[in-house]
C-alpha cells in the first residue's frame, strides 16, 4: 500500500501520518504539491514533524518529487499501470462508506496489496482534476455537528480498514 498526501499543510499531521504509516506497514508515501518533507532543502529534519513521527519517517520511504497537479496526475497514471486501486478520502457526492468498499475476494490475491490511498489538504480536501482519478472516493460516515476529521485521523480509521480488507 502506498499513500498519496496533497497539499496537506500541517508538518504534525504530515508527521502523524508517516507514524501510523509505520505502524500500518505502508510502503512509501508521496508528498505532493505544498505537503512537506521530513527534512528541508538543506537536508535538516523538520522538527514539527520529526516530533511527532518519533522517527517513522526513517522507516518509511518517502518521495517529494510531484508538485505540481500535473506531476500527481504522471504518478496516479504510473500507479494505476502498476496494478494499483486508487482509493480518495473525501466527502463527495460520489463517495461512499470507507467500510462499503468491495473486501480483497474481488482482486487476485497477487493484487491485493496494491492500494493507493490519497487525501488532501485540510480545507479543501481533494480537487476534482485529482478525484475523477480515483477508482473509488471513500468518505468517513459523520454523525456530530462537525462535519469532518482532522486528516491525520482520517488516515488513521481507513487504512487499518483496508488493510482488514485487502490482506486476508
Amino acid at each position: 500500500m502506498v499513500i498519496i498526501l496533497h497539499n496537506v499543510r500541517s508538518l504534525h499531521n504530515v508527521g502523524s501520518i508517516f507514524r501510523t504509516a509505520d505502524a500500518a506497514g505502508v510502503e512509501k508515501i508521496y508528498l505532493c504539491g505544498i505537503t512537506s518533507a521530513p527534512v528541508d532543502s538543506f537536508g535538516r529534519p523538520r522538527q514539527q514533524l520529526t516530533k511527532v513521527s518519533l522517527g517513522a519517517e526513517k522507516y518509511v520511504k518517502w518521495d517529494a518529487s510531484a508538485h505540481s497537479v500535473q506531476a500527481i496526475t504522471k504518478l496516479l497514471k504510473r500507479l494505476k499501470k502498476d496494478g494499483y486501486k486508487i482509493f480518495a478520502i473525501e466527502q463527495n457526492k460520489k463517495s461512499i462508506p470507507y467500510y462499503k468498499v468491495k473486501n480483497s475476494s474481488t482482486f487476485p490475491r497477487e493484487s491485493r496489496q496494491k492500494i493507493a490511498l490519497i487525501l488532501g489538504s485540510e480545507m479543501n480536501g481533494l480537487p476534482p482534476s485529482i478525484l475523477k482519478r480515483a477508482d473509488k472516493i471513500l468518505e468517513i460516515p459523520m454523525f456530530g455537528k462537525k462535519e469532518s476529521l482532522n486528516v491525520a485521523v482520517a488516515f488513521g480509521i481507513v487504512v487499518f480498514k483496508i488493510r482488514e480488507l485487502y490482506n486476508d
